[in-house]
């Protein structure tokens, strides 16, 4: 068994407690680092927290468990058994899907049989042009797990190597996902039910890079799990963890200023004015926040104009509901989509107003965990994705919540969904800058997965003159999602630790 526990223990400060700033503050302290992590809100996990209300207990961002392997992975990294701290259920269906003009909905399972039949049913042919489909991801999900996903780049030539570019030829790096799904599959209905998961990158199929068509493999063979209490499951079973290991958490203390001298970490600057010394510092912080304010301009580095020029994942229009009574129609996940594809997608990529009669996601927990909801009644997340940046004013918020409450019950058959909330919230563009200071109000924390913001081309999570300072989290490599920013952790760990492999860790 390999052993790359780091010998010189030391003081590690990491902003932030989203899933990545745990991840790290997991690992250190499993191998022996002191480690402290600084949160600016009242509670850990970032976007992976929770919010309660009369019986009612909210997912506030994360909402799908996808990639099993990888949280297993890193928890028996950790010396865990992922049983001991999540009971998980494979969803079944994975997730139903409503179409504009479609009489009824369909539902979609992680089952070939089933799904092969539904698409038959749709595209006649279309069902073993998604078997070869599916085989053709995970031969690229092989590739990328064991080349990319857990490799640190420095330079391009980290990237365009031999061995990556001997199995880099198999993949489909400078095709379109569209232009992959829409060569074998003809049906619009179809097209959506493979492209859907490029909101979850932060992009649209048309930008997203062919590579991440391995997205319908993690989909369809991996399949949709659900831990017991929600995605919040997943955060306390890592601050748990990090207890064990010394973790010492600071809630309601935001840091404003990370200290260096001579290009060399010193510690961090409380709001308070109280200064903390460290050896090393991981920034678990939007990384444009950290760029632009935590270091500042001097010490930046990028500039807010570089940041300004990239494209940002999707911000959200969410509201969390509690509904009184059953609602028969819906099922764990549920997805509505318009008939104009590229429509939508422009009204989210490309404008900066909250999109008129748009494509939703729909989440009802309570179909799967009767704990996140009184007896009798359903827990609902409601998330449409808007413009980052989008401007609005308290009147059309207001407006735009009372629409999308109609639009819902009417394109989800909810009869009287309006006169049936008990519990409400809403949180949008603004909410996101206060909360977690993202940048333009991004959802995602960090920027849309096109090709040229992806692997090497995303921000590194090193800083290129400051010794000993980390980033972690969505925004640097490899990007978005829950279970990639525990790898965005073990990167970070393998930085510290020395480690180059671009294979998972075996042990620590």
């Amino acid at each position: 068994m390999q052993n790359n526990s780091i010998p010189n223990k030391k003081k590690i400060i990491i902003i932030g407690s989203g899933i990545a700033g745990l991840g790290s503050a997991a690992l250190l302290s499993k191998t022996g680092h002191q480690v402290h992590v600084y949160e600016k809100n009242d509670r850990l996990g970032g976007r992976a927290s929770i919010w309660k209300k009369d019986g009612y207990t909210f997912d506030m961002g994360p909402s799908w468990y996808m990639m099993p392997d990888i949280f297993e992975h890193f928890f028996e990294l950790l010396g865990e058994d992922i049983n001991n701290h999540l009971s998980l259920k494979r969803l079944s269906p994975s997730y139903r899907i409503f179409f504009e003009g479609e009489q009824k909905p369909y539902d979609f399972y992680s089952d070939l049989k089933k799904n092969k039949a539904i698409f038959e049913s749709i595209e006649p042919g279309s069902g073993k042009k998604l078997a070869a489909h599916l085989k053709s991801g995970k031969y690229q999900y092989e590739i990328a797990r064991r080349e990319f996903m857990f490799k640190n780049y420095d330079s391009i030539f980290d990237f365009i190597n031999k061995r990556v570019a001997t199995e880099g030829r198999k993949l489909p790096l400078f095709s379109s996902m569209e232009s992959i799904v829409n060569k074998n599959f003809t049906s619009p209905i179809l097209q959506k039910v493979l492209q859907y998961q490029t909101v979850l990158l932060g992009t649209s199929p048309k930008k997203c890079p062919g590579i991440y068509s391995l997205m319908n493999h993690i989909d369809m063979d991996g399949g949709i799990w659900y831990p017991q209490g929600g995605l919040y499951a997943v955060t306390q079973a890592l601050v748990a963890i990090c207890k064990k290991h010394g973790v010492v958490f600071h809630t309601n203390t935001p840091v404003s200023k990370i200290k260096s001298y001579n290009n060399t970490i010193t510690g961090v600057q409380l709001e308070n004015g109280t200064s903390i010394p460290a050896e090393v510092v991981i920034s678990n912080a939007d990384l444009t926040h950290t760029d632009t304010q935590l270091l500042g301009k001097k010490r930046a580095d990028r500039t807010f104009s570089y940041w300004n020029k990239k494209k940002m994942s999707p911000s959200g229009f969410i509201m969390y509901l509690g509904v009184d009574g059953e609602i028969p129609s819906l099922d764990h996940h549920n997805l509505y989509f318009l008939k104009d594809w590229d429509k939508g997608n422009s009204d989210v990529f490309n404008k900066k107003t909250l999109p008129e009669d748009p494509s939703f996601y729909l989440c009802c927990p309570s179909k799967s965990d009767r704990s996140v909801a009184p007896q009798g009644k359903e827990n609902l997340f409601l998330l449409v994705p808007i413009p980052a940046g989008c401007e609005y004013t308290q009147q059309e918020l207001e407006d735009y919540q009372a629409d999308m409450i109609t639009h819902v019950s009417e394109k989800m058959n909810i009869p009287d969904l309006g006169t049936r909330i008990e519990v409400s919230r809403t949180f949008c563009v603004e909410d996101f800058v206060s909360e977690y200071n993202a940048f333009k109000g991004n959802a995602l924390s960090g920027m849309a997965h096109s090709l040229t913001q992806t692997a090497f081309f995303r921000p590194n999570n090193t800083h290129s003159k400051i010794k000993n300072l980390y980033f972690a989290g969505a925004g640097t490599n490899p990007g978005i999602g829950v279970p990639i920013c525990l790898i965005s952790a073990e990167l970070v760990y393998k930085r510290i630790a020395n480690i180059n492999t671009p294979e998972p860790l075996s042990a620590l």
